[in-house]
């Protein structure tokens, strides 16, 4: 928190956006900053976050926009509202225990749940989901998922393995697709402590909402709408995210129009991971436009 708010650099007054709200952890601190003349924007897919920042949100002095959207749509989203520019732009990468516990969104390998993996309010309007991918894709595409956005060390076995299972019945749950990943991975090179199905499952996760294209929409888009002198602060969780913030970061800065502030990502400090474990993974970077 601390880090991000420096970052920030916020000043009475300034109107800041915190593309991906959840829970108003971040967006509470910032709108204390901000005073009765400051703006903060608050967006978020997930229609249950947005409902838990609104109530966190109610008595605070600036004036507050929450929109239920996808924070790729931010040039859409500020025109909509009449905003030229902005002074700040946040992008907190990390899903909430809440989306990752409800067995119904079907994102967790520990509950019995439907292969979903979507935020969408309503899944048949989303453009595919996990059941779809693992039901239907190739084993070519598979793997190329969990290549690219899972680094799954294991994934011509794994994706080998849902197509033979495929064959003989549909994978329906969660909990049946966690079981056979963990069938491909031979046992002596599963990680302590990690389940065998995390890096498949967050890549699956990754391609049904089409997490790294929105991500570069919005370094793109976000970048635009920063007023000169505007800061944007990424957190991000694994490394494909962070690979892609860095290199938009550096495409900025190579332009002229930005100074990356951050020559090496911020990481979380002893007593943030004794409070929050979760935070281990978590690199947060800074950008400015001149």
């Amino acid at each position: 928190m601390d880090e991000v708010l420096e970052g920030l650099d916020l000043n009475p007054g300034d109107t800041i956006v915190d593309g991906t709200i959840n829970g108003g952890g971040h967006a509470v601190a910032i709108a204390a900053q901000l005073g009765l003349s400051g703006h903060l924007i608050g967006i978020d897919q997930d229609h249950y976050g947005l409902e838990v920042s609104k109530g966190r949100l109610a008595n605070v002095e600036p004036r507050i926009d929450l929109v239920h959207d996808n924070t790729r749509n931010l040039d859409r989203i500020l025109d909509d509202l009449e905003i030229d520019l902005v002074d700040g732009i946040l992008l907190d990468l990390g899903w909430s225990s809440n989306q990752f516990e409800t067995p119904e969104r079907g994102f967790s390998f520990r509950h019995e749940g439907p292969l979903l993996m979507t935020l969408s309010d309503d899944p048949t309007k989303a453009a595919f989901t996990a059941h779809e991918i693992v039901n239907q894709w190739s084993e070519e595409s598979l793997v190329d998922i969990l290549v690219g956005y899972g680094e799954e060390r294991f994934a011509k076995r794994i994706a080998k393995t849902i197509v033979e299972v495929r064959e003989q019945h549909p994978i329906e749950t969660t909990t049946q697709l966690a079981d056979l990943i963990a069938s491909a991975i031979p046992n002596r090179f599963r990680k302590k402590g990690i389940h065998p199905a995390t890096q498949t499952f967050q890549a699956i996760r990754i391609a049904a909402n089409d997490e790294m294209g929105a991500l570069k929409d919005i370094l793109k888009k976000g970048f635009e709408r920063l007023a000169p002198g505007g800061r944007m602060v990424v957190i991000s969780f694994h490394s494909v995210e962070d690979r892609i913030v860095k290199q938009a970061f550096r495409g900025h800065q190579e332009s002229g129009r930005a100074e990356v502030l951050t020559k090496r990502p911020i990481t979380a400090g002893d007593t943030e991971l004794a409070e929050n474990p979760r935070a281990r993974s978590a690199k947060l970077r800074i950008l400015r436009k001149l």
